[in-house]
């Protein structure tokens, strides 16, 4: 597999109870046809969790969480990079970014899964063409 590299948008979502409990959250939302490529669950203190959703369709989200009364936060951008699991895969995403003068926000990751890895970078709106642009040299 080549680098994969994707423009996306994701949305917040806090919600009452701690990150097991979103289950509601998520059901309501997948009852709504909604299919997601990646998520993120903080909780933000003893009694709220924030659901970070990136979905596949941001459109759907948008109006299943309107018809279920959700509050979205967003949306924002990020850029989800897939690839071949290799040494020093990771170092050269950054090395490109720094070299284009891209400061990252937040990211996170998980490798090993079928001989590949994924990415999610957090950027500000201004730095994601610029960082599309770097990491598809």
């Amino acid at each position: 597999m080549a680098l994969e590299v994707q423009k996306v948008q994701y949305y917040n979502v806090t919600v009452q109870g701690q990150i097991a409990e979103g289950s509601e959250l998520l059901t309501t939302i997948a009852n709504f046809g909604v299919d997601f490529l990646a998520y993120k669950a903080i909780p933000l203190g003893s009694n709220q969790t924030r659901f970070t959703l990136f979905p596949v369709d941001s459109s759907t989200l948008t109006m299943g969480a309107g018809k279920a009364g959700i509050n979205l936060d967003g949306p924002y951008p990020a850029i989800i990079i897939a690839g071949d699991e290799e040494p020093g895969a990771l170092a050269e995403i950054y090395r490109r970014l720094f070299q284009a003068g891209i400061q990252v926000e937040e990211s996170s990751g998980i490798a090993h899964i079928n001989g590949g890895y994924g990415v999610v970078l957090y950027l500000k709106p201004e730095d994601c063409d610029p960082a599309m642009a770097a990491l598809n040299k």
